[in-house]
């Protein structure tokens, strides 16, 4: 099935519409929103994938590891002790993995 219409990532332009949407819906600034998603991920108990993405998108919006660190101490007496705990440890391996690829890309760049 080759539709040149249809996208090779349907899932991710579907995140990436339901994402854009929420944001112009939303009456907060675009910082607000990234700390309310990171809040959100750890409550949800989200995947190291997801943390990627979001702190990227929060990277570009100019947040920076102490607004993390203190969307994560606030959340804290929340979603408890285990939750903040695994967020923590997913953030680091969606960070390691960031590293990674930025590495790889780098190294590319210098085959070239």
């Amino acid at each position: 099935m080759s539709d040149t219409t249809a996208s090779d990532t349907p899932v991710l332009d579907l995140l990436a519409t339901m994402t854009t949407d929420s944001v112009e819906a939303s009456s907060l600034d675009v910082q607000t929103i990234a700390l309310v998603r990171l809040a959100a991920l750890v409550a949800s108990d989200a995947p190291a994938v997801s943390y990627a993405l979001n702190l990227a998108i929060a990277g570009e919006v100019g947040l920076d590891v102490d607004d993390v660190r203190g969307v994560l101490t606030a959340i804290a007496p929340i979603v408890g002790t285990s939750r903040v705990a695994a967020a923590t440890s997913r953030i680091v391996v969606a960070i390691g993995v960031g590293i990674e690829q930025a590495s790889a890309a780098l190294a590319d760049d210098e085959l070239d």
